[in-house]
């Protein structure tokens, strides 16, 4: 589950929060409040995690350019051991915290360390239209040929609109128990609604007004992506068919990444993503450097041994 960043004028407290469908193990950026994790715990639920090699299979729907299909994919390299390892704060400091806190605790025959592999990309230039549902997601991602314990992801384009993005989600994951796969979907949210999926880089609509970040690789539809992208992979891969580890109701879950929404560095409060760092040469906000000489904003993760947000920054 992730968190969309968006306040509502009545409660003065909202963002987007990812919620899980039960009957597909669903997990979407959801509308909800920016406010502190309660002490409710976040507990595993002894179902299956994601670990070891996990392939990813990516299919880009729509039009992107190649320099931002390398953001993100910069983003998925920076999560690999693989990769020459950037300076921490690192994406991939980020991404073993989550293994630490969550993968780590379910392993059954010693230590297995676990690593994103780049598997294979699809692009599809509107094969379905530019509106589309939940269920032709679902269907795209089977087209990514996802393979056995992989994560197939799908990305639409900032003209493509999908059921209940921006009104209730930034982005979503799910899953396939038979074919043991997972997917996520992340949209594009630059001319839809940059002030809730894409905050705090740009400025939110409702809510506590503060002067919107400068996105550390200078696309605020894409930098908003990642963010997105963290959260629902945070989520995947800690419980993927939505039996795994996560606090509250099956139905609406928050995972560990979706228990801390609008939480980015330390002192974080509504309206405020908290103490990033700032790159003097271009102005960016960021809290992890990653591959190639990235910088992003990945979000904080919840640590179910304290009930607080663990941050990088």
């Amino acid at each position: 589950m992730g968190s969309c960043h968006f306040a509502n004028p009545t409660l003065l407290l909202l963002v987007v929060v990812v919620l899980s469908l039960a009957n597909s193990s669903m997990g979407s950026r959801k509308l909800t409040s920016l406010v502190q994790p309660q002490p409710n715990l976040l507990t595993y639920h002894n179902g299956p995690v994601l670990r070891g090699d996990i392939p990813i299979s990516i299919l880009w729907y729509g039009r992107f350019t190649p320099t931002q299909k390398s953001i993100i994919s910069d983003f998925l390299l920076s999560l690999t051991s693989t990769t020459p390892k950037a300076a921490n704060p690192s994406v991939y400091q980020w991404w073993s915290t989550i293994d630490e806190l969550y993968l780590s605790k379910t392993k059954k025959n010693g230590p297995v360390k676990t690593q994103i592999l780049l598997a294979n990309q699809v692009s599809d230039k509107y094969s379905m239209g530019k509106s589309l549902t939940q269920a032709q997601i679902s269907t795209l991602a089977s087209t990514a040929r996802p393979k056995k314990g992989g994560i197939a992801l799908v990305f639409t384009a900032d003209d493509v609109s999908v059921e209940g993005f921006c009104l209730s989600r930034c982005g979503m994951h799910g899953s396939n128990r038979k074919t043991g796969t997972a997917y996520i979907w992340v949209g594009n949210s630059a001319t839809q609604c940059p002030g809730q999926c894409a905050w705090p880089f740009d400025q939110p609509i409702y809510g506590p007004q503060s002067p919107p970040l400068v996105a550390p690789n200078g696309d605020v539809g894409v930098d908003g992506m990642v963010i997105n992208l963290a959260s629902m992979m945070a989520g995947t891969v800690t419980n993927p068919f939505g039996d795994g580890y996560f606090q509250g109701p099956k139905e609406a879950p928050l995972e560990a990444a979706t228990a801390c929404p609008g939480v980015y560095g330390k002192g974080a409060y509504p309206g405020y993503a908290g103490d990033l760092l700032l790159d003097p040469n271009t102005g960016a906000s960021y809290n992890a450097n990653g591959a190639h000489g990235r910088k992003y904003v990945v979000p904080a993760l919840f640590d179910p041994s304290t009930s607080a947000c663990s941050t990088l920054v």
